[in-house]
């Protein structure tokens, strides 16, 4: 714990940028922005390990570049008493009292999934329990806010996305084209996460969300990850975390103190704010949220929020 705050990053593309770049977790030297280093640093509890693969192989050949990412976690991450896989939230408890960072498998774009239930069921018993309906593209699922069309969850979307919050996965809507937020939301009877957006309010970028939408999640139980990806954030140069509380104070005057959480986008990024560059800045944002917050909002949104919808959601 940081400061008495539990701490929970809602997404970091730790696992791609290791099967992409050939990168290590546990090298001291390592370029990740979240290496074992840095997240010991941090202050992070649990931390989001998102693969993504590219959108531009077939859906098969995603599913094996999934199946090798998963492997390399449990081969070169997974490790008793350093990183610790979460499958259950007795897991999630457990690692906090035992001061052990915990690890939740993440996949972002669901295009492996390929139309097909039973690649969902094998990669729930696999270990991953947060799924990324859509990247910015179509696929069997959804359309990204990439496509032009703008569609809605396609009927095995809405299959998949009913079996996931049964299975007890977490359906995160970043990324998602608009009008599939909003059937996300119509079917959904478990929380549902934004991981990592900002306000499009405060900067109209396609990946950010309008106000009806943050509130709708928030309605369900859910919570939106604030991210530090510039691009999101504002068009000024040397963007830092300045700019990023502007958007931080505007969720929660909209959203509520419920509706606010951390979805860093670490190893998914190329350009970074200034002052929050990796996992070892991370104090200077948990720092200033007590700040400006006061303790009881920031130990919501630095990881109570999303401890939260774990709770109610992976079984």
């Amino acid at each position: 714990m940081y400061r008495g705050l539990k701490v929970v990053d809602g997404h970091a593309d730790i696992l791609y940028r290791m099967e992409s770049e050939g990168l290590s977790f546990y090298d001291v030297n390592s370029r990740l922005h979240q290496s074992a280093v840095n997240i010991q640093k941090s202050g992070v509890d649990v931390q989001v390990f998102v693969t993504f693969i590219d959108p531009t192989i077939t859906p098969s050949e995603q599913l094996y570049k999934v199946l090798s990412s998963l492997h390399r976690f449990h081969q070169e991450v997974e490790k008793s008493g350093s990183i610790e896989l979460i499958t259950a939230m007795e897991d999630v408890d457990r690692l906090i009292v035992k001061r052990t960072t915990g690890a939740i498998l993440s996949l972002e774009g669901a295009d492996a999934i390929n139309g097909e239930i039973a690649v969902l069921h094998a990669l729930y018993r696999l270990g991953i329990r947060w799924i990324g309906l859509t990247w910015n593209g179509a696929n069997s699922l959804a359309d990204g806010v990439g496509e032009e069309r703008g569609g809605g969850l396609t009927k095995f979307g809405k299959e998949a996305v009913k079996e996931m919050q049964r299975l007890g996965m977490v359906t995160d809507v970043s990324h998602l084209a608009w009008r599939g937020v909003e059937d996300v939301l119509a079917i959904a009877d478990k929380p549902i996460v934004a991981s990592h957006s900002n306000a499009y309010a405060i900067y109209p970028h396609r990946r950010n969300l309008p106000d009806e939408l943050i509130q709708g999640i928030v309605q369900s139980g859910g919570t939106m990850g604030v991210t530090f990806v510039p691009h999101f954030v504002g068009d000024r140069e040397n963007q830092s975390i300045d700019d990023l509380m502007v958007h931080m104070e505007h969720l929660l005057r909209v959203a509520g103190p419920d509706g606010v959480a951390l979805g860093s986008d670490f190893d998914g990024i190329t350009e970074t704010l200034v002052n929050l560059r990796s996992g070892e800045d991370y104090p200077l944002l948990l720092d200033r949220l007590i700040d400006e917050f006061g303790i009881d909002i920031a130990k919501k949104v630095a990881g109570e929020n999303l401890l939260r919808v774990l709770r109610n959601t992976i079984h």
